[in-house]
C-alpha cells in the first residue's frame, strides 16, 4: 500500500511539470481558471492528498494535469494545509492564500471553497475569468486533454455547465435493500430487477474528475450544478475517484503499469 510524503522526502520528489507552462502555446479564446481543491484532513486516509502513488504524491498529477491543459490561463489551489500548498508552489501551482478553517471541515460541500477562491480573486486581485473549472486532488488518472474537452464542450454547447460522469458500475436496478432479518428487498420493481443486463437503461455517476461552469452561472446560483449542466462522459479508466484504501491501491498499480509502459 503506498506511503504517505513529508519532509525531505517532499523536496525530493520528482514533477516533472514545476514551471508554468509557456502561454504562447496555448489557447485562451476565453479565460478559464482552475480550483484545485485539496483539505489537509481526511477520515477515509489519513494524508490522502499526499499519499504516494507510483513515487508521486497523489495530488501531483492533478496538477500536472492542469498545468498541461492548453485551455486553462491560470491554476489555483485552494488547501489549508501549510504542506499542500508548498508543494503545490513547488510543482508551478498558484496559491494566493489558505483556506479559512470553516471551509475545511468534512462536512463542507465542494462549490464553496470554490466560490472562497473566486471571491477572494475578484477582491483582491480583480480576476474575473470568464469560466471557472474545478478539479478535485482525488482524480489522479485524469488527462489534461479532458479538462480542454469539457471547457470546448461548455463553449459549443450554450449550457451553464458541464460535468465529467462515468457509467455506472453497478446498476442500481439489481441492487437490493436488507431488512432487520436478513432479507432482500428489491430496491426497484421486480420486473426491472430481473432483466437482461443489456437491456438495462444506461446510467451515469458524477466522478468528481472535471467541472466547468461560466463564472457569473456560479456566482448568481452557488451551485455547481445550474439547470443547464451537460455530462462529459469519461471512461472509468481516466475517472477513478480515490475515497478508499482500496481504490488507493488500484490506481497506484494503474500508474505503476503506464510507468512500465512509458519506459519501454
Amino acid at each position: 500500500m503506498p506511503n504517505t510524503v513529508s519532509g525531505e522526502a517532499l523536496a525530493k520528489t520528482e514533477h516533472p511539470e514545476h514551471r508554468t507552462p509557456n502561454t504562447e502555446t496555448r489557447d485562451f479564446p476565453l479565460k478559464a481558471m482552475a480550483v484545485i481543491i485539496a483539505r489537509g484532513g481526511s477520515k477515509s486516509i489519513p494524508r490522502k492528498n499526499l499519499r504516494l502513488l507510483a513515487g508521486k504524491p497523489m495530488i501531483v498529477y492533478t496538477f500536472e494535469a492542469a498545468l498541461k491543459s492548453r485551455r486553462l490561463e491560470h491554476v489555483f489551489l485552494s488547501t489549508d494545509s501549510e504542506e499542500i500548498a508548498a508543494l503545490g508552489r513547488q510543482c508551478g501551482v498558484d496559491v494566493p492564500c489558505l483556506r479559512p478553517a470553516e471551509l475545511a471541515g468534512d462536512e463542507v460541500i465542494g462549490v464553496l471553497p470554490v466560490l472562497h477562491m473566486v471571491e477572494w480573486l475578484e477582491k483582491n486581485r480583480h480576476y474575473e475569468p470568464e469560466l471557472v473549472v474545478l478539479l478535485q486532488a482525488t482524480s489522479p488518472l485524469r488527462p489534461a486533454e479532458a479538462i480542454d474537452e469539457a471547457i470546448e464542450r461548455l463553449e459549443k454547447s450554450g449550457a451553464d455547465a458541464v460535468v465529467g460522469v462515468s457509467p455506472v458500475e453497478h446498476h442500481p436496478y439489481r441492487m437490493k435493500q436488507v431488512d432487520a432479518q436478513g432479507r432482500m428487498i428489491n430496491y426497484v420493481s421486480l420486473d426491472k430487477a430481473d432483466v437482461n443486463r443489456q437491456t438495462l437503461p444506461e446510467l451515469f455517476i458524477v466522478n468528481g474528475a472535471v467541472y466547468v461552469i461560466w463564472r457569473e452561472v456560479l456566482l448568481k446560483g452557488r451551485s455547481l450544478f445550474p439547470a443547464d449542466t451537460r455530462a462529459l462522459v469519461m471512461p472509468p479508466e481516466t475517472a477513478m475517484d480515490v475515497d478508499s484504501p482500496w481504490d488507493l491501491h488500484v490506481v497506484d498499480l494503474i500508474l505503476k503499469e503506464r510507468r512500465r509502459h512509458e519506459h519501454r
